[in-house]
């Protein structure tokens, strides 16, 4: 037989058996009888380390579950939660047979039992004294977390403890280290807060037998010695308070209230009295029909004996924190002897036993609210029992020494989630916590349905709703630290991530905006945007639109692309206006102007022309006749508003003995690497061609270089530029 520990964990495959009862149960039908039948297979064999039965614990955890109010979804999670730690697939497998709600109750729970699990290993190997304070106040904050997501996982677990001590208490085996304190320090007050006083009281007693047997046994041997007397005296008068009652016409139930060890050592120690000086260590409870009938009691029962004045209470007109209510008075009867007497109505009474157990309903996934969990037109007392776990966490913060976390705040949203915060949020971190987008639209925020400015600093406890705008962004100002608007880092980085965003589009509109107009002037508008890009190294039309958008990529790249080498236009297909004459005079450079006599000509920079290039003249405003290759598209745009300037011009022998040089643009695209510009510069150095300007850029691994080199013949340069080509990494060489 397999022995797991305490809190059970492991992993198993699935059984043949459970696999097919996974599939054959209908979902949500029977949930209790189906979950003990889908565990059972797993479970049967199995032992917790205390010794005890793993399935026999699960039924026991369901039964107290059942005994303080908890629905039959929840009974059947005691099993699930065992059950999942043998699965391979949890979250698949209990959601197909069970639906998702029990699958994340389940590991939930698991999840928190083994964050407990590691508390008390880190309190164990710590120093008592500061080991508990900071035992005890991460378990409360993981209390606190687990139930912001689901009120069940906490019940589950003060279920579970409960079974465990007494498991103890029956067999009387040692108690691990640390799991006694845990339960007095952690999960007795969470009981008491969530106004579960029936587990409340019996977590206390067995926990205190455990830390100090002796006084326990010391105080249960007292109340032990006059227990007969004790009884006969409150039966008694419990028989007395029943028929006087009656006689005043108001129907009662009255019954003797159970004193429990750990609260009379308690207050003996706090109130520094001895044992017969304790009052309410005979004690009697009355259940009424009705509040009327409550202070119609109280009034016989005054009337009827001597009260002892300071020890009265009204809690159902000052109700305590955690909704209890009640009325207590303490007074003597004949023969002197003080006895306590709480008045109650049934439904006062159900709280007062049960708690948030006693009148919370759950409903399964698809449920809009907390956690998939809805309170049964109890909104407002869902929201108290939720502040009065906020309120311990706020206790035990104050508490000097490790553990204490100051820094971190709980909010509230209108559904009653709790939402975790650092210090100092405000309504806009608490919006961005929930959603990004919901954070972007924040326009204005209530706190406790009060109407604040946007950058009120949050309190514990606090209900926050957020309004919001149909469409929009975030303010500039909420990056303004000393405005205040965000504490909260992640928060932060949406809003500066929102406003880059919107920078990234404006500049990909304009990238975008410059190459349309480009493809319009070369009519290539058919050409599909990301084919383009694809040929330019690019992985979509956005990355190309971006680095052009940045004027981090030059147009004259795309030009290059659209113009293949071969592509070239000859000057018969240019608007000739002027007529040649039948000589030609030589000019300066080697350029014959045909039909023109020392006419002044210049080698325009766009296109850079060069022997034995095609080419064709414009004539300039006062600078004579400017000189471009015939496929330039500057050309071309001259021509198409002044035709009649166009002058026909070839080369001519240079003068001199020194052949002529004319700068020539080449474009070079490779694949970056170490290395590249010093290998390119070594071709043109070994093919004599001069360099005489470098620009260089690299975007996205991809490197754009364009040379200015001299050549006489731009159809040697076509040879070297094929050299350059057949380089590593090298996709293009060709003159621009």
């Amino acid at each position: 037989m397999k022995s797991l520990p305490l809190e059970p964990h492991g992993s198993h495959a699935t059984s043949p058996v459970l696999q097919a009862t996974a599939q054959s149960l209908p979902d949500q039908a029977q949930a209790l009888l189906r979950a003990r039948a889908f565990a059972e297979p797993l479970l049967a064999g199995e032992t917790l380390d205390t010794g005890e039965n793993t399935l026999a614990h699960a039924d026991a955890v369901a039964s107290i579950l059942r005994q303080i109010g908890g629905s039959e979804a929840m009974q059947a999670a005691s099993y699930l939660v065992y059950a999942c730690e043998h699965l391979n697939k949890p979250q698949e497998v209990i959601a197909k047979a069970f639906g998702d709600n029990f699958a994340t109750l389940a590991l939930e729970t698991t999840r928190l039992v083994r964050l407990q699990r590691q508390a008390r290993q880190a309190q164990a190997a710590s120093a008592r004294s500061a080991a508990i304070p900071m035992a005890q106040t991460e378990n409360v904050r993981k209390m606190l977390l687990a139930f912001s997501r689901d009120l069940r996982v906490v019940m589950l677990r003060l279920a579970s403890r409960l079974q465990t001590l007494r498991h103890f208490a029956q067999t009387k085996l040692p108690v691990p280290s640390g799991l006694a304190a845990e339960s007095l320090q952690v999960f007795a007050p969470l009981a008491n807060r969530l106004g579960i006083w029936e587990i409340k009281w019996e977590l206390e007693d067995l926990a205190f037998r455990f830390l100090e047997p002796d006084t326990y046994r010391s105080v249960a041997g007292l109340l032990d010695e006059k227990r007969t007397e004790r009884e006969a005296q409150v039966q008694r008068l419990r028989e007395e308070l029943q028929a006087g009652l009656q006689a005043q016409g108001v129907a009662a139930a009255v019954q003797g209230r159970p004193k429990h060890i750990y609260s009379i050592v308690r207050k003996m120690r706090g109130k520094s009295l001895g044992f017969e000086q304790i009052h309410d260590i005979r004690a009697l409870r009355v259940v009424v029909a009705s509040i009327p009938d409550c202070y119609a009691a109280l009034s016989w029962v005054h009337s009827r004996f001597v009260l002892v004045a300071e020890e009265f209470d009204d809690y159902i007109a000052r109700p305590k924190a955690n909704g209890y209510r009640s009325l207590h008075t303490i007074v003597r009867d004949a023969r002197g002897q003080p006895i306590e007497i709480q008045i109650r109505t049934q439904a006062m009474h159900e709280h007062a036993e049960h708690g948030v157990a006693a009148h919370w309903a759950y409903k399964e996934a698809g449920v809009k609210g907390y956690g998939g969990v809805s309170a049964t037109g109890a909104y407002d007392a869902k929201i108290a029992v939720l502040r009065q776990l906020l309120a311990w966490e706020r206790e035990l913060a104050g508490t000097p020494g490790p553990g204490a976390f100051d820094d971190r705040i709980y909010v509230l949203t209108p559904e009653a989630a709790i939402v975790e915060l650092p210090q100092g949020a405000t309504a806009v971190d608490f919006a961005y916590s929930l959603h990004t987008d919901l954070g972007h639209r924040c326009r204005g925020a209530r706190l406790d349905g009060v109407m604040v400015p946007l950058n009120t600093p949050l309190k514990n406890g606090q209900t926050v709703e957020v309004t919001v705008a149909k469409e929009g962004g975030p303010s500039r100002d909420w990056l303004n630290a000393e405005l205040g608007y965000l504490v909260s880092h992640r928060a932060r980085a949406k809003v500066r991530a929102w406003f880059n965003a919107q920078a990234l589009h404006e500049t990909i509109a304009k990238g975008r905006e410059a190459v349309e107009k480009l493809l319009q002037r070369e009519g290539r508008t058919a050409l599909k945007q990301d084919d383009l890009a694809a040929q330019l190294g690019f992985n979509a039309a956005d990355d190309l639109f971006e680095v052009v958008g940045k004027d981090e990529f030059s147009l004259r790249n795309i030009e290059l692309l659209l113009r293949p080498p071969d592509k070239t236009v000859t000057v018969a297909d240019l608007p000739l206006l002027r007529k040649p004459r039948s000589t030609a005079q030589p000019a300066k450079g080697g350029l014959l102007v045909v039909g023109v006599d020392s006419l002044m000509t210049q080698l325009a920079k766009c296109c850079k022309p060069a022997p034995p290039d095609a080419i064709c003249g414009f004539v300039t405003r006062g600078n004579g006749v400017s000189v471009h290759r015939a496929d330039c598209s500057n050309l071309r745009e001259m021509v198409a508003r002044n035709g009649e300037r166009v002058i026909e011009v070839a080369w001519g022998l240079p003068q001199g003995a020194v052949p002529a040089v004319y700068p020539v643009d080449v474009a070079v695209q490779a694949t970056d690497r170490q290395g590249l510009l010093r290998d390119i510069s070594e071709v043109f150095t070994k093919e004599k061609t001069n360099v005489i300007a470098v620009q260089t850029q690299s975007i996205k691994g991809i490197a754009w270089m364009t040379f200015t080199v001299e050549v006489s013949d731009a159809a040697r340069l076509a040879r070297v530029l094929g050299i350059v080509a057949d380089l590593p990494g090298v996709r293009a060489a060709r003159r621009r």
